[in-house]
C-alpha cells in the first residue's frame, strides 16, 4: 500500500472513529473478563468455604461448579458481543472508509 494511502486513512474522521471505539469497546470488555476471573480467583482464595458449600444437603456439586462454568459461558458471551459488534459496526465503519477513500 502506497504511503499517501496509508495518510489518507489514517487522517479520515471515521477510521479515528473506528479505532477509539474498537479500542474502548475491545478493553472495556477485557476489564470485564478480567474481573470475572480475578473475582473467582479472589473468592477462592480468601473465602473458599463458600464456593465448597454443597448446593443441596447430601450434593456432591458444590457452588464452586456452577460458578465455574458460569465463568466459562461468561468468556463465550464476551466473545460473542464482541463478534456482533465488529460485524455491525465496526465493518459498517470500514465499509464507509473504504467508499469515501475511492
Amino acid at each position: 500500500m502506497q504511503q499517501n494511502t496509508v495518510d489518507a486513512i489514517k487522517a479520515h474522521p471515521r477510521y479515528q472513529e473506528l479505532v477509539c471505539s474498537r479500542k474502548c469497546f475491545a478493553w472495556n470488555l477485557t476489564v470485564l473478563m478480567l474481573a470475572i476471573y480475578y473475582g473467582f480467583i479472589l473468592v477462592i482464595a480468601f473465602a473458599p468455604k463458600l464456593l465448597g458449600t454443597p448446593i443441596s444437603d447430601g450434593a456432591v456439586t458444590t457452588i464452586g461448579m456452577p460458578v465455574g462454568v458460569v465463568i466459562i459461558v461468561s468468556a463465550f458471551i464476551l466473545t460473542g458481543l464482541y463478534v456482533a459488534k465488529a460485524n455491525s459496526k465496526f465493518d459498517a465503519l470500514t465499509k464507509m472508509i473504504r467508499e469515501d477513500l475511492q
